[in-house]
C-alpha cells in the first residue's frame, strides 16, 4: 500500500497564532507540497485569504496557486465532521500524488479529538494518518487569565479535589487542546516576563497527560525560529492512541460550544485611518465580550491591504499585499465573542 499522507492538526484558542504558524510553514516548506485546510468561524474567510496572500502554494499546472487551500466555513469542524470534513478529505486523497502533507487549522472553538477520530474511518485511514496534533498557546493571554479569573486558584482546586469542576467552557476547551497535543507552541513569550512565562509553562505541564515538548515563539519575529523539522514528521499515528489523550467530552455524544460563542461580519465600502480604527476597536472590546477581531482594512492613499488582528484589547497590524486591480477596496472585519450586539458594532464603526 502506498505511504499514507501525513496530516498535522494545528489547534489552539482564538488568536493564539495558528494562521501565522501555517504561513511560516508554507514559506519555509523545504520543498514539501503542502495542502491546507482552514476551518473559519465566520463567513468572510479572513484566515484563508491570509494564507493565499503568502503566494507560496504550488501551482496546479494551470497557474492557480491557491488550489491547495481548502476553507470550511459551515461551522466548527469537530461538529461537522461528516458533512464537511469527510468529502473534503476524499477530494484530497484523490490528489495524493501531488501532496506531501496536509495541515488542518481548526477554529479556536474546535475540540481536536473528534476530528482525529475521523481518521479511524476506513475510507480515510487507508490513505491518511494524523502525524501530530500541535497546540498553539498564547502565553500572554493565559497569563492574563483569559480562561478563568484566577488560573492558579483553579489549578489548586483541581489538585485538591478531582470532583470539583469549576472551569468555564473555554477553560475546558483549553485543557482538551493541551491533552491531545504532541507538541505545544508557547507563543508571544516576549509579551511577558520570565517569571510569568515560567508560571504559564507550569500550568501547561499540569494539563499534559503525557511528556510533551514545549517550544517557544514570540509575537514580533513570529514563528521564524521554528524549523519545519520541529513541527512536522512526528509519525505519531494519533488516531491509534487516543486513549492516552483524555477529554472532558469523552462521555458525550456531541457538544454545543458553538451555540455559546458567535461571530458577526462587517463589510464596509470605505477606508479607515488605522490608528483611529484600532482605538475604536479597543473601545468595542471593552464594551462587549469580544474575544477576537480580525480582518482587512482599506487605508486612505495606500495601495497595500492592511491586516488587523486583535485578541482582547491587544492588536497587531501589518500590510500583507497590494490591492488587486479588480478587487473592491472594502474594509472586512470579523468579530468573535459572546452575546455580540452586531448593530452597535456597526453603528460605532460607521460613525467613526
Amino acid at each position: 500500500m502506498a505511504t499514507k499522507i501525513p496530516v498535522t492538526v494545528i489547534t489552539g484558542f482564538l488568536g493564539s497564532g495558528k494562521t501565522s504558524l501555517i504561513r511560516h510553514l508554507l514559506q519555509n516548506n523545504q520543498g514539501r507540497r503542502i495542502a491546507v485546510v482552514v476551518n473559519e468561524f465566520g463567513e468572510l474567510g479572513i484566515d484563508g485569504e491570509l494564507l493565499k496572500s503568502c503566494q507560496i502554494c504550488p501551482e496546479d499546472g494551470e497557474g492557480d496557486t491557491n488550489t491547495n487551500i481548502f476553507e470550511l466555513t459551515n461551522g466548527c469542524l469537530c461538529c461537522t465532521v461528516q458533512e464537511e470534513f469527510y468529502p473534503m478529505m476524499q477530494e484530497l486523497i484523490k490528489r495524493r500524488d501531488s501532496i506531501d502533507c496536509i495541515l488542518i487549522e481548526t477554529s479556536g472553538l474546535a475540540l481536536p479529538k473528534p476530528l482525529v477520530k475521523a481518521f479511524r474511518w476506513q475510507e480515510i485511514r487507508n490513505a491518511a494518518t494524523v502525524d501530530a496534533v500541535i497546540t498553539v498557546v498564547d502565553c500572554a493571554a493565559v497569563a492574563a487569565g483569559t480562561f478563568a479569573s484566577d488560573l492558579e486558584a483553579i489549578a489548586a482546586q483541581r489538585q485538591a479535589d478531582d470532583n470539583l469542576e469549576h472551569e468555564t467552557p473555554l477553560q475546558e476547551l483549553f485543557e482538551d487542546q493541551l491533552a491531545c497535543a504532541d507538541l505545544v507552541v508557547l507563543n508571544k513569550i516576549d509579551l511577558v516576563d520570565a517569571e510569568t512565562k515560567a508560571r504559564v509553562e507550569e500550568l501547561i505541564k499540569q494539563e499534559l497527560p503525557r511528556v510533551v515538548k514545549i517550544v517557544e515563539s514570540d509575537a514580533y519575529s513570529g514563528h521564524s525560529q521554528l524549523d519545519a523539522s520541529i513541527l512536522l514528521g512526528f509519525q505519531a499515528a494519533v488516531e491509534d492512541n487516543l486513549d492516552s489523550r483524555p477529554s472532558h467530552h469523552d462521555t458525550e455524544e456531541d457538544h454545543n460550544h458553538d451555540e455559546e460563542i458567535t461571530s458577526t461580519n462587517l463589510i464596509l465600502d470605505r477606508t479607515f485611518d488605522p490608528e483611529k480604527l484600532q482605538q475604536q476597536l479597543e473601545k468595542l472590546a471593552q464594551q462587549q465580550e469580544i474575544y477576537r477581531i480580525k480582518g482587512f482594512v482599506a487605508v486612505p492613499n495606500k495601495s497595500m491591504r492592511l491586516v488587523i488582528q486583535g485578541v482582547g484589547t491587544r492588536f497587531d497590524k501589518f500590510y500583507d499585499r497590494p490591492w488587486k486591480p479588480e478587487e473592491a477596496r472594502q474594509t472586512r472585519l470579523v468579530f468573535i465573542g459572546r452575546d455580540l450586539k452586531s448593530s452597535e458594532i456597526e453603528s460605532q464603526l460607521v460613525a467613526l
